[in-house]
């Protein structure tokens, strides 16, 4: 393996420990939150689905950007969700007053570094799994022509 595809293979590892970490801490807050505010427990429940869906996909996918949109988008999304439901509380009246030791902390930690990692992979140019479009000269072997353009 050469270095790009170390560190390729070495953040989606990461990525997908994160993912599957997140998915293990709401998992573990379903029932509660189920009984408390149920669309609470149900988005933990399907974020949970999601980030072992984005954690398989980054472990064995060939084109991983898909899932690390994904797994980004779902962490910020929690991110957020934690951050507002512990200031001005979510719709319903959903409010946390507290931290909710391990689980809140462990769970922005895991968030976090999903994201980060993600930016880590898009910033050392990992994406070389991702479809590009060809040039000119790839499709047809030849260079295009030059374009004239009239100055007036």
């Amino acid at each position: 393996m050469n270095s790009v595809s170390t560190t390729d293979f070495a953040l989606r590892g990461l990525g997908a420990c994160c993912a599957v970490g997140n998915a293990v801490l709401h998992v573990l807050l379903v029932p509660d939150h189920l009984e408390e505010k149920f669309y609470i427990g149900l988005l933990f429940a399907v974020g949970s689905a999601v980030m072992l869906v984005v954690a398989a996909a980054l472990v064995v996918g060939k084109r991983p950007m898909a899932a690390w949109l994904t797994g980004a988008a779902v962490s910020l999304g929690m991110i957020i969700g934690f951050c507002l439901s512990r200031t001005v509380g979510l719709p319903y009246g959903y409010y946390e007053p507290g931290w909710e030791p391990p689980y809140g902390p462990l769970s922005l930690i895991v968030e976090g570094l999903f994201v980060l990692a993600f930016l880590t992979w898009l910033g050392t140019g990992s994406t070389a799994g991702v479809a590009r479009t060809p040039s000119h000269k790839a499709v047809t072997g030849r260079t295009p022509p030059a374009r004239v353009t009239e100055r007036k």
